[in-house]
């Protein structure tokens, strides 16, 4: 009789979430959760494991333990991005990968969200109300009819064109291979990342924080951009430049950007302070990194991460594998 799988959770999951991958795993493997358990149990798990699921592998794993796995053949993770993963630890066999799409709803939302308060210069129009203004003439800037330009149109930036669309913006996206079965009015591939920026009234950062990725805006591809621009980093921080934002905000105070995910992020709910002082500047948006924390969303992605991981144990497509030279020297 042939051996059943095993999934490896590491993830400190709640009863919910317990019985979601529990469910969408059942028939296909057993599941063994490795929270609560002693450290020789966890590593006794992990032995036998054919895939696992996890967050913060470096927090949630005994020290060593994947090198010890010798059935493991995929870690899937319940977070989109890959740059924090230490592949290092990981054996070269091992296929790892991020949540694709799990968060790109309520992200999209919070990319609107922060769009229409810069376009409609709500903050600008409160703060001069503070100070007894009234101007009723005050112009702002409408999205429809303008170019929203998506800087990786992957889950994310395919949810926010959604959103972007029915306010009648039009859609020019970049995406590694320049082509997209989802309806844009212009896509191409990373090297024609000076027509997205030119073009772009609104500009959308999607795309995932690899080697080649770190630092992609800097103050070249800041100084394409409409000096009217908006700019809207649901990523990671370190996509550009932080030095070469904070001038360019402050040269150009018709330009205005919205920030969710930033350069030095502290862990757990520890202070923060930005390397420049963005909060002094009229023309930026702020938000600590919250933009897919939402009711429910860890059940969203549990979901979706068990899904893959079952398609990986039938032998079927997996969606969100590395390639682990993108990643390399990143840490």
């Amino acid at each position: 009789m042939a051996q059943q799988r095993l999934v490896a959770v590491s993830y400190p999951a709640d009863a919910g979430i317990t019985s979601i991958i529990t469910d969408v795993l059942d028939g296909t493997a057993g599941v063994g959760f490795l929270a609560g358990r002693r450290e020789a149990g966890q590593r006794a798990v992990l032995g036998q494991a054919d895939a696992l699921i996890g967050l913060r592998l470096g927090e949630e794993l005994p020290g060593g333990a994947l090198s010890q796995a010798p059935r493991l053949g995929l870690i899937q993770l319940l977070s989109a991005g890959l740059d924090r993963v230490d592949f290092d630890a990981i054996p070269p066999e091992v296929a790892v990968a991020g949540n694709v799409g799990a968060y790109a709803e309520p992200i999209a939302e919070h990319v609107l969200a922060m769009t229409l308060s810069l376009a409609k210069r709500l903050q600008a129009g409160q703060a001069a109300l503070a100070r007894g203004e009234f101007d009723r003439d005050a112009m702002s800037a409408t999205l429809h009819g303008a170019v929203c330009g998506i800087l990786g149109f992957g889950g994310i930036g395919q949810a926010t064109a959604r959103l972007m669309r029915a306010f009648g913006a039009r859609i020019h996206a970049v995406n590694t291979s320049g082509r997209t079965s989802e309806p844009v009015d212009w896509v191409g591939r990373l090297d024609q990342l000076g027509e997205l920026l030119s073009e772009a009234d609104v500009l959308v950062i999607a795309i995932p924080l690899t080697a080649a990725t770190r630092g992609l805006i800097g103050a070249r591809e800041l100084g394409l951009m409409k000096s009217s621009a908006i700019l809207v980093n649901v990523a990671r921080g370190p996509l550009i430049d932080e030095r070469a934002l904070y001038e360019h905000l402050r040269a150009n105070p018709g330009f205005s950007a919205a920030i969710d995910a930033w350069w030095d992020e502290p862990s757990g709910r520890t202070g923060f302070r930005a390397g420049y002082p963005f909060f002094a500047l009229p023309n930026l948006l702020g938000s600590p990194h919250n933009s897919g924390s939402v009711p429910g969303i860890m059940e969203v992605a549990a979901r979706r991460a068990a899904e893959n991981t079952g398609r990986f144990l039938r032998g079927e497509h997996v969606s969100g594998v590395a390639r682990r030279a993108d990643y390399a020297g990143l840490r």
